[in-house]
């Protein structure tokens, strides 16, 4: 049964490189963030050999637009950021929230500026948080490690590996996985759906205006296997023909799916449909929290 409320809107721009902000986001203390964040549970920063980066790929550096972009500050970090709610109830298996991050960002910029640990907090969902560094403050979309065949499985071991040996988790198993991209993401998840492994754990991706490519690789996942799917696209940024294209192929090929504003997502809509595309007035930079996205996708998750 296919499903529309309203019709695909025009962007005000079309401009398909306006993927993060300009300017480069402040620096941010980490130690000021475990602080901060120690009210709703553990933050912690980890370093894996299994991260995004470093990689062969970007070791000299990647230029864009006549910039270059140094290995030792772009593409040099290995930290993953992990957080524990307080309420945190261990079990057999480990649920998972996995954000990466868009252009011109890092891990501490879009926990402060996105609400990721308050809207997971709020949601009461019984998850972790998991939160790899990519292309840090960086114009680029190249996955890393995240592009190799079981990359993800790989990366996803060895956090819950550290967390168990740290006694911040009993058990190193990953149960639902939930796999939340924003921008730039697209390409790094689309290599996920792809070969990175625990295809079989990921039962939900929510994309944040990211549908820029790759897109046989979504579409692919979807068509074999039994996940949920949302993808929210803004007016200001250039995902419209990749989002256009996405939906004529579900009507094409009878997937049931549906189209809503933003403002008219109700539980009962996040709940009942299995993929999800939202069209919204925010701002590129204000989707995932601004109207508190995250946490309603959480709410009418698989976790509990």
């Amino acid at each position: 049964m296919l499903f529309l409320i309203g019709t695909l809107l025009p962007f005000r721009s079309a401009d398909a490189q306006r993927f993060g902000k300009k300017d480069l986001p402040p620096a941010l203390t980490r130690d000021s963030l475990i602080e901060k964040y120690s009210e709703y549970g553990t933050l912690v920063y980890l370093k894996c050999e299994n991260s995004v980066f470093p990689d062969d790929v970007r070791n000299f550096g990647y230029t864009y637009n006549g910039k270059k972009y140094p290995a030792s500050q772009h593409y040099s970090d290995s930290t993953v950021a992990v957080f524990i709610p307080k309420y945190y109830n261990a079990g057999r298996d480990v649920d998972i929230l996995v954000h990466f991050h868009g252009w011109y960002n890092n891990v501490d910029s879009v926990l402060v500026q996105f609400e990721l640990i308050e809207q997971l907090y709020e949601s009461e969902k019984n998850a972790i948080l998991i939160i790899p560094e990519v292309a840090k403050n960086a114009p680029d979309s190249y996955g890393g490690k995240m592009e190799r065949k079981n990359g993800f499985k790989k990366l996803i071991g060895e956090v819950l590996d550290s967390l168990q040996e740290r006694e911040l988790i009993k058990n190193d198993k990953p149960g639902d996985i939930i796999i939340s991209g924003h921008s730039g993401a697209y390409r790094a998840i689309s290599y996920i759906l792809l070969w990175g492994g625990l295809i079989d754990n990921i039962k939900e991706l929510y994309l944040f205006d990211g549908m820029y490519g790759h897109l046989e690789r979504y579409t692919y996942w979807l068509d074999h296997y039994p996940a949920k799917f949302i993808n929210v696209y803004a007016s200001d940024t250039g995902t419209r023909s990749e989002t256009e294209r996405m939906v004529e192929n579900f009507s094409a090929w009878d997937f049931d799916y549906i189209y809503a504003f933003n403002e008219e997502l109700t539980p009962d809509i996040l709940e009942d449909h299995r993929i999800i595309i939202i069209y919204t007035n925010l701002a590129h930079e204000e989707l995932i929290h601004k109207s508190r996205n995250l946490y309603k996708f959480l709410m009418a998750s698989c976790f509990d």
